[in-house]
């Protein structure tokens, strides 16, 4: 396999660089990756439909990955449940080396092929859930096993790295590559690399979530009111859906807990 996120980048003497020159270039270098990420569309929409068949089948959906890859599903995972209003085990990042990985590197813990299915267990997967892998490069051990061992359990599979060929995608019953080819610094995937698993994450996610029915015109209307910021807005939605007064659309809010209950309770009203 050609492995483009090792590949020496386009520009050199980094170091001679002035600041506004380095900004350019990595702003240059970033306009590309969506780009990248169109063409992989295909490959994400085969995975975004098979993850909501299987989620609304009672499924989950399991994110592995090591090191910024592995800490890009934890973050996905851990929105979901205030965005969405979800239970917090619906969607789950794993990364290897633990929780402590999340913070702070845990050497050799992404060279472990086993380790993956033995977290995965915890969970109790069956044939309904969804694991899908995520490495920039494609090659980390951690993920190439635990992807072979959900195969061997029955579960759906899916990937998302950014070369092509990768062993990763080849466990993959779902892959999507999206090649963003050499980073501005050689080798450093946090970049170009992670910049395009985020945006797939957030359209994979979210286009799941709207199957689902999380999501009521543009709005999320299950979200958790954990902050006067989203109690507002929660406020304002209620209002906007309901035609009363703000005063009106708090008690309603603050009676029934959920945006989408409160207007509910309104309409059934009517």
């Amino acid at each position: 396999m050609e492995i483009t996120t090792e590949k020496d980048s386009n520009y050199n003497n980094l170091e001679k660089m002035s600041v506004r020159e380095v900004l350019e270039n990595i702003n240059r270098e970033d306009k590309t990756v969506p780009l990248a990420v169109e063409k992989a569309l295909p490959q994400i929409e085969k995975l975004a439909a098979t993850v909501a068949e299987r989620m609304k089948l009672g499924g989950r959906l399991f994110y592995i990955g090591a090191g910024t890859s592995g800490r890009l599903g934890v973050v996905d995972a851990s929105e979901c449940p205030p965005t969405f209003g979800v239970p917090f085990d619906m969607v789950v990042g794993l990364i290897a080396g633990g929780d402590a990985a999340i913070r702070k590197a845990v050497e050799f813990a992404e060279d472990d092929a086993e380790q993956a299915w033995k977290d995965l267990l915890e969970y109790g997967p069956d044939e309904h859930d969804v694991v899908v892998g995520l490495a920039a490069s494609g090659t980390t051990p951690y993920v190439i096993g635990g992807l072979r061992t959900a195969n061997e359990h029955g579960l759906a599979t899916g990937c998302i790295v950014c070369n092509t060929g990768s062993p990763v995608a080849a466990e993959a019953q779902f892959p999507v590559e999206v090649v963003v080819g050499p980073e501005f610094v050689t080798g450093s995937t946090r970049m170009k690399a992670g910049t395009a698993q985020k945006l797939v994450l957030n359209m994979l996610s979210t286009a799941v979530m709207i199957q689902l029915g999380r999501v009521k015109g543009n709005k999320m209307v299950d979200m958790q009111l954990t902050n006067h910021k989203l109690y507002n807005r929660g406020v304002r939605m209620v209002m906007a859906e309901t035609g009363t007064d703000e005063q009106t659309a708090a008690t309603l809010l603050e009676k029934h807990g959920s945006v989408r209950r409160a207007v509910a309770s309104v309409l059934v009203s009517k």
